[in-house]
């Protein structure tokens, strides 16, 4: 008669079971990652008052120069002559996503030299949810910075259609999606906090002035073919259109396709950039740091 068999914990095996991610564990997830981006938002004040003087002074000092100077034509979206500053109010929101973009990329860099970025990066979620989640924290922010400055605009008498605030918001959520995900794949290309300004910089002032948020695009082509060419490959210029035709309720679907493109694209190449075999265990033995 043969031994009974020994149960595995008397053996010393104790199967374990993982509980099966759910919804609800991946929203918990989102919910944490988007409440820490607001929080040190909020407790960042200069962050807020910085991301409105910008496109304030532009608004309230160079349109009041330019008003004279510079005069729009009739041409899409607007169906009439409209003030210098009613023009450039569509690409002072996209001032406002390209920056706040290129902060949460910074938080990015920052948090993994002071070790966080690691406790995210190694929790059981998949990657790409974790950098999608990331985005759309930074996106809320974003947009909550921009329907900011729009308030203090429509006091200072830059008004858009009442629909048009509502309908701009799909339009500002997919542009800033955009350049979060642009920004977090600079950030996997960041291996030292002080470099981060002078890309930045490179990334910033080139994207903002080489599109139609200041100028018509018929305007730079008559100054400067190949600016105009430049302007024409410059993804924050279907951005900066997007949101200037939305403001009034149309759609341009050239633009909405190229920022959704970009959008896929963007965030394709950081998930890759961050993989652990590629990114971040890399660059850790590049550089000695504690990641």
């Amino acid at each position: 008669m043969s031994a009974p068999a020994m149960p595995e914990k008397v053996a010393g095996i104790i199967p374990v079971k993982f509980e099966k991610f759910g919804l609800r564990h991946y929203l918990i997830c989102l919910k944490g990652v988007v409440l820490r981006e607001c929080l040190r938002f909020l407790h960042q004040r200069e962050r807020f008052i910085s991301s409105l003087v910008r496109p304030l002074i532009w608004l309230f000092i160079f349109a009041a120069g330019f008003r004279q100077v510079l005069g729009v034509s009739i041409i899409p979206p607007y169906k009439t002559y409209v003030l210098y500053e009613v023009y450039i109010t569509p690409g002072l929101c996209g001032m406002i996503l390209l920056f706040s973009g290129m902060q949460s990329s910074l938080s990015m860099v920052y948090d993994r030299e002071m070790g966080n970025m690691r406790t995210l990066l190694v929790s059981p979620f998949p990657r790409w949810f974790l950098l999608v989640s990331k985005m759309l924290a930074g996106v809320s922010v974003s947009i909550a910075q921009v329907y900011a400055f729009l308030i203090v605009a429509w006091f200072w008498g830059v008004k858009a259609p009442p629909i048009g605030y509502l309908m701009v918001l799909p339009a500002l959520f997919l542009s800033g999606m955009m350049l979060c995900a642009l920004g977090i794949l600079l950030s996997s290309m960041i291996k030292q906090l002080e470099n981060f300004a002078g890309i930045m910089n490179f990334v910033i002032f080139p994207g903002y002035f080489a599109s139609p948020a200041l100028y018509p695009l018929w305007r730079i082509q008559e100054a400067s073919p190949l600016l105009h060419k430049i302007c024409l490959a410059n993804p924050f210029t279907y951005a900066v259109e997007l949101i200037r035709f939305a403001f009034y309720g149309q759609i341009e679907w050239l633009s909405l396709g190229v920022v959704a493109g970009c959008t896929v694209l963007f965030l394709a190449a950081a998930i890759i950039a961050y993989d652990p075999s590629r990114g971040l265990v890399t660059r850790k033995q590049d550089t000695g740091g504690n990641g």
